[in-house]
Protein backbone atom coordinates (compact mmCIF):
# COMPACT_ATOMS: atom_id res chain seq x y z
CA UNK A 1 0.00 0.00 0.00
CA UNK A 2 2.92 2.62 1.00
CA UNK A 3 4.88 1.61 -2.03
CA UNK A 4 1.71 2.27 -4.74
CA UNK A 5 1.44 5.66 -3.08
CA UNK A 6 4.78 6.46 -2.86
CA UNK A 7 4.88 5.37 -6.45
CA UNK A 8 1.93 7.80 -7.01
CA UNK A 9 3.60 10.65 -5.19
CA UNK A 10 6.93 10.52 -7.37
CA UNK A 11 4.63 10.15 -10.88
CA UNK A 12 3.03 13.38 -9.60
CA UNK A 13 6.11 14.81 -8.85
CA UNK A 14 7.63 13.80 -12.50
CA UNK A 15 5.09 14.89 -13.98
CA UNK A 16 4.92 18.50 -12.48
CA UNK A 17 8.53 19.18 -13.11
CA UNK A 18 8.27 17.66 -16.30
CA UNK A 19 5.33 19.99 -17.50
CA UNK A 20 7.25 22.62 -15.28
CA UNK A 21 10.32 22.71 -17.35
CA UNK A 22 8.48 22.32 -20.83
CA UNK A 23 6.29 25.31 -19.56
CA UNK A 24 9.06 27.07 -19.25
CA UNK A 25 10.93 26.35 -22.40
CA UNK A 26 8.25 27.00 -24.21
CA UNK A 27 7.77 30.21 -23.09
CA UNK A 28 11.06 31.71 -23.44
CA UNK A 29 10.67 30.65 -26.92
CA UNK A 30 7.42 32.18 -27.68
CA UNK A 31 8.66 35.40 -25.70
CA UNK A 32 11.70 35.34 -28.23
CA UNK A 33 9.45 35.23 -31.06
CA UNK A 34 6.97 37.51 -30.19
CA UNK A 35 9.90 40.09 -29.19
CA UNK A 36 11.25 39.73 -32.63
CA UNK A 37 8.04 40.57 -34.16
CA UNK A 38 7.81 36.52 -35.43
CA UNK A 39 11.05 36.90 -37.01
CA UNK A 40 12.92 34.43 -34.80
CA UNK A 41 11.62 30.64 -34.51
CA UNK A 42 11.67 29.47 -30.98
CA UNK A 43 13.73 26.54 -32.22
CA UNK A 44 16.42 28.76 -33.63
CA UNK A 45 16.57 30.57 -30.38
CA UNK A 46 16.96 27.85 -27.75
CA UNK A 47 19.62 26.45 -30.60
CA UNK A 48 21.18 29.91 -30.43
CA UNK A 49 21.68 30.00 -26.08
CA UNK A 50 23.12 26.23 -26.77
CA UNK A 51 25.69 27.61 -29.18
CA UNK A 52 26.54 30.44 -26.91
CA UNK A 53 26.66 28.47 -23.99
CA UNK A 54 29.04 26.05 -25.46
CA UNK A 55 31.62 29.29 -26.12
CA UNK A 56 31.21 30.68 -22.75
CA UNK A 57 31.69 27.36 -21.33
CA UNK A 58 34.53 26.95 -23.80
CA UNK A 59 36.39 30.64 -22.90
CA UNK A 60 35.70 30.33 -19.64
CA UNK A 61 37.49 26.54 -18.62
CA UNK A 62 40.49 27.49 -20.99
CA UNK A 63 40.83 31.07 -18.84
CA UNK A 64 41.34 29.29 -15.72
CA UNK A 65 44.61 29.76 -14.17
CA UNK A 66 46.41 26.76 -12.89
CA UNK A 67 45.21 27.76 -9.15
CA UNK A 68 41.62 27.44 -9.55
CA UNK A 69 41.62 24.08 -11.46
CA UNK A 70 40.59 21.98 -8.58
CA UNK A 71 37.82 24.21 -7.54
CA UNK A 72 36.78 23.81 -10.94
CA UNK A 73 36.89 20.11 -10.79
CA UNK A 74 35.26 19.89 -8.17
CA UNK A 75 32.17 21.64 -9.16
CA UNK A 76 32.45 19.92 -12.16
CA UNK A 77 31.97 16.46 -10.14
CA UNK A 78 29.41 17.70 -8.32
CA UNK A 79 27.44 19.16 -11.68
CA UNK A 80 28.50 15.17 -12.86
CA UNK A 81 26.89 13.66 -9.64
CA UNK A 82 23.64 15.34 -10.89
CA UNK A 83 23.82 13.79 -14.01
CA UNK A 84 24.66 10.48 -12.81
CA UNK A 85 20.84 10.72 -10.67
CA UNK A 86 19.25 11.96 -13.72
CA UNK A 87 20.64 9.19 -15.56
CA UNK A 88 19.59 6.41 -13.38
CA UNK A 89 16.39 7.74 -13.02
CA UNK A 90 16.15 7.60 -16.53
CA UNK A 91 18.01 4.18 -16.92
CA UNK A 92 15.86 2.88 -14.02
CA UNK A 93 13.17 -0.21 -14.76
CA UNK A 94 10.07 -0.42 -13.08
CA UNK A 95 9.90 -3.86 -11.80
CA UNK A 96 6.06 -3.76 -10.06
CA UNK A 97 4.69 -3.30 -13.71
CA UNK A 98 6.02 -5.95 -16.26
CA UNK A 99 5.88 -4.93 -19.90
CA UNK A 100 6.36 -0.73 -19.19
CA UNK A 101 9.94 0.03 -19.27
CA UNK A 102 9.39 3.52 -21.18
CA UNK A 103 10.88 4.15 -24.32
CA UNK A 104 14.13 2.19 -24.86
CA UNK A 105 15.36 5.61 -26.53
CA UNK A 106 15.32 7.27 -23.63
CA UNK A 107 17.09 4.01 -21.34
CA UNK A 108 19.71 4.28 -24.08
CA UNK A 109 20.48 7.90 -23.70
CA UNK A 110 20.24 7.43 -20.15
CA UNK A 111 22.77 5.00 -20.15
CA UNK A 112 24.75 6.69 -22.14
CA UNK A 113 24.40 9.80 -19.95
CA UNK A 114 25.50 7.56 -17.30
CA UNK A 115 28.89 6.28 -18.78
CA UNK A 116 29.91 9.50 -19.74
CA UNK A 117 29.48 11.09 -16.13
CA UNK A 118 30.84 8.36 -14.17
CA UNK A 119 34.35 9.09 -16.75
CA UNK A 120 33.99 12.16 -15.89
CA UNK A 121 33.46 12.32 -12.30
CA UNK A 122 36.31 9.97 -11.82
CA UNK A 123 38.55 11.56 -14.21
CA UNK A 124 37.87 14.83 -12.08
CA UNK A 125 38.96 12.82 -9.00
CA UNK A 126 42.03 11.59 -10.51
CA UNK A 127 43.09 15.18 -11.93
CA UNK A 128 42.08 16.72 -8.36
CA UNK A 129 44.38 14.20 -6.45
CA UNK A 130 47.45 14.87 -8.90
CA UNK A 131 46.73 18.95 -8.43
CA UNK A 132 46.62 18.32 -4.89
CA UNK A 133 50.00 15.73 -4.56
CA UNK A 134 51.25 18.95 -6.20
CA UNK A 135 51.31 20.68 -2.90
CA UNK A 136 52.32 17.87 -0.51
CA UNK A 137 55.89 17.64 0.71
CA UNK A 138 57.89 14.91 -0.88
CA UNK A 139 59.36 12.29 1.71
Amino acid sequence: MANEASKQFIDAVTAAAQNYADTLSAAAGSAAHAASGGAIDPFVFRLAVFVMAVFVGYYVVWSVTPALHTPLMSVTNAISSVIVVGALLSVGVDASTPGDDGPLWARVFGFVALILACVNIFGGFLVTERMLSMYKKKG
